[in-house]
């Protein structure tokens, strides 16, 4: 049978309406992962599915000792901070789930400051700087970020916490020893990072103050 024109136009009309909406499907789903396996070294993860993951004390795995240069050229190490709680969170200019967590990552972070916590980033897949320093521009990040635009110093993570096929944005919480304390395979409203967050800080201030408590004891015996 041949189509009339009309009929094919209005297919033609149909199909550029529906390419919009197929180009943000295929863009959602490489910026968060959806359809990545499950990550190696035989744990419970399971990437580009939004979970959120804590670890306790004795579980938690070690972060790698990264090292590299920031968004604007200047050297950065993880060991910098040794000491120090950090949110790192790997992210990239084009992800739109990286914009829309932005601005509560930027709140956290200064909010959080005085506490011992340090916030850094891993930007990954942007090809010039100059993006990404337009995108902590916009959205106010005043925290440094590792470029790492082919996903090397994400490979650095040991298996089953952290890789180039999971989503984008994920965010680790490295507590003070430099071990995973928390992982979120997703964008994180500014509430979701507090409430993960604040056990980490809590359990550090807890600590903290053993530590004093411990060292502040009198001696009650009777002088010979």
């Amino acid at each position: 049978m041949i189509e009339t024109r009309d009929r094919i136009a209005s297919r033609a009309r149909r199909l550029a309406a529906a390419l919009p909406a197929l180009a943000a499907a295929v863009a959602l789903a490489a910026c968060t992962g959806q359809g990545a396996g499950q990550s190696g070294g035989g744990t419970n993860f399971v990437e580009g599915t939004g979970v959120v993951t804590t670890f306790a004390p004795e579980e938690r795995p070690e972060a790698p000792d990264l090292t590299g240069e920031s968004t604007y050229g200047e050297p950065l190490a993880l060991a910098d901070y040794a000491g120090q709680i950090v949110v790192l969170n790997v992210w990239g200019s084009w992800c739109a789930p990286c914009r829309a967590e932005a601005p509560g990552l930027a709140e956290v972070a200064e909010d959080t400051a005085d506490q011992g916590v340090q916030f850094l980033g891993i930007n990954t897949r942007d090809l010039e700087k100059v993006r990404a320093q337009r995108f902590d521009d916009t959205y106010g990040i005043a925290y440094p970020s590792f470029y790492d635009p082919k996903g090397k110093l994400i490979l650095e993570f040991p298996d089953g916490t952290l890789s180039a096929q999971a989503g984008i944005p994920s965010t680790l919480i490295l507590d003070r020893q430099g071990r995973i304390a928390v992982r979120a395979l997703k964008p994180l409203t500014e509430e979701e990072l507090r409430a993960a967050l604040d056990p980490v800080i809590a359990e550090s201030d807890a600590a903290a103050g053993a530590g004093a408590g411990a060292g502040t004891g009198t001696d009650t015996g009777a002088e010979g």
